[in-house]
């Protein structure tokens, strides 16, 4: 079928990709996709035009050549689409699954002008799971090592790509994690039904087999500073310890004993375990039979709320102050959501918690909104309906709004360059900061975004180090 014409390749629909259904998942945290077969993968990739100059590149953050191995794909050679993914991404199956490509590279998809585009990250997804699956995890030998040394602060999407690029470039990588776990917010942020652990670590192992070192529980700021690793042999530093510290609303009754922050929630869940209380020793609130909100529209709203569903929930409720054409989740995220029995409640607005006598959340107070004029954002500006009051029961809330910077490297290191928010200042070609051999990316610099401009970041940072590195 490799000979079909553009016109036929056209007629070819967007292949479905399986998933669970949608009552059994939403009660347990297995996967919710299941993946392309071979024979839909190759079906998916015939619809690529392969054009001459093909566009969709442009939308990826790290330059992937997505009309090589799709090309590749169509032709059956899975192993061979993988490895041409791998000359730019090395978490291929982390990015096929959690990266907005509707976005990014698929937004910029010439099928998709007349029709829906190429599934470019199911594609990527399938040929990343194939290889694992079936001979594991391939990686290259390092020939020439360079003698140089570089500290990668964080363990994330960001510091992972730029440790992969280092590693391959001959140098000695040693990257540090605060946590007693790798991988950062792929690990702790996103679920298990989304983003499954064993994906993530074998996507690390594949770095390790590089050569790159990993020290969990370092907390740089406080086991060691940037300048105590400048000093300890290190010639650069790579600073990806993300935004972590979360957002609150600063409402009346914020305080009170079951209410979160997303970051706390999905932490004690993901990375924790707490959803196997007391096989796991860390609790989380028991929301099995009660009523649960979750107060934002990102990503991150959407994984708190489904987990607190596949908790137990007798109701989970999504409460956004715009309208749903201007939530920033994924519209897969919010469809899967909907399928699985989450309401939302748009154009509402929280004005404050309410309490029993002992301290327990057990309401909220909820004024309704309409959308005024554009925003900042550009997106419409959210006006409270005078005198539209009313009170939700809730058990539980659990705060999305974003995330700030942890203060803890500026606290430490005070003579980089800092914004207004917190984040460490950059020059954007080179992602080189103030201070000399030390370079910073991903939600750091950015406030929080996605996976894959994180690694762009880290890919972009890279390839300034190797270059800083030849001039010392």
């Amino acid at each position: 079928m490799s000979d079909l014409s553009k016109k036929e390749r056209m007629k070819i629909p967007r292949q479905i990709m399986p998933e669970q259904d949608a009552l059994e998942r939403s009660s347990n945290f297995k996967e919710v996709n299941l993946g392309y077969t071979e024979e839909l993968a190759k079906m998916e990739a015939l619809r690529c035009l392969q054009c001459p100059k093909p566009v969709c590149v442009e939308g990826c953050p790290v330059g992937v050549k997505i009309d090589e191995f799709i090309k590749l794909v169509s032709e059956g050679d899975f192993l061979g689409a993988s490895a041409k993914i791998k000359e730019d991404n090395m978490l291929p199956a982390v990015c096929g699954r959690v990266c907005p490509q509707e976005e990014q590279c698929e937004a910029k998809c010439v099928v998709g002008k007349k029709g829906e585009s190429i599934a470019i990250g199911r594609l990527e997804r399938f040929v990343a799971d194939f290889e694992r699956n079936n001979v594991g995890l391939r990686t290259i030998e390092i020939k020439n090592k360079s003698g140089k040394k570089v500290a990668v602060v964080g363990s994330g999407p960001a510091g992972l790509s730029c440790a992969g690029d280092l590693v391959q470039m001959g140098h000695e990588v040693t990257v540090f994690e605060a946590l007693h776990e790798l991988g950062g917010v792929l690990i702790y942020g996103i679920p298990e039904f989304r983003l499954p652990k064993e994906i993530v670590k074998a996507e690390i192992d594949s770095l390790k087999n590089l050569g790159v070192d990993f020290k969990t529980n370092s907390v740089i700021g406080f086991t060691d500073t940037i300048d105590e690793l400048l000093k300890d042999g290190f010639d650069a530093v790579f600073i990806a310890v993300g935004a972590g510290l979360p957002n609150f609303m600063n409402l009346p009754g914020e305080n009170l004993n079951g209410v979160y922050s997303s970051n706390e929630f999905l932490t004690r869940v993901n990375l924790m375990k707490a959803y196997k209380f007391p096989e796991y020793d860390t609790p989380v609130f028991n929301v099995e039979g009660k009523n649960v909100a979750v107060f934002g529209g990102g990503n991150t709203a959407m994984d708190a709320v489904r987990t607190s569903k596949r908790l137990g929930a007798k109701n989970a409720f999504i409460i956004y102050r715009r309208s749903e054409a201007e939530m920033p989740a994924r519209k897969e995220e919010v469809h899967h959501a909907k399928q699985e029995g989450i309401e939302f409640l748009m154009l509402s607005n929280p004005n404050k918690f309410i309490g029993d006598e002992n301290g327990w959340l057990n309401g909220v107070e909820i004024t309704r909104m309409e959308l005024g004029e554009p925003d900042a954002s550009g997106r419409r500006r959210p006006v409270a309906i005078p005198n539209s009051e009313y009170v939700i029961d809730i058990d539980m809330a659990v705060i999305a709004i974003g995330n700030g910077s942890n203060p803890i490297i500026q606290q430490t290191t005070p003579d980089l360059g800092y914004n207004k928010w917190g984040n460490i200042v950059v020059d954007e070609e080179t992602m080189a900061t103030s201070k000399p051999g030390v370079f910073a990316g991903g939600d750091i610099v950015t406030g929080g975004a996605t996976v894959i401009l994180a690694m762009g970041a880290g890919r972009k940072a890279a390839k300034s180090i190797d270059e800083y590195l030849k001039t010392i």
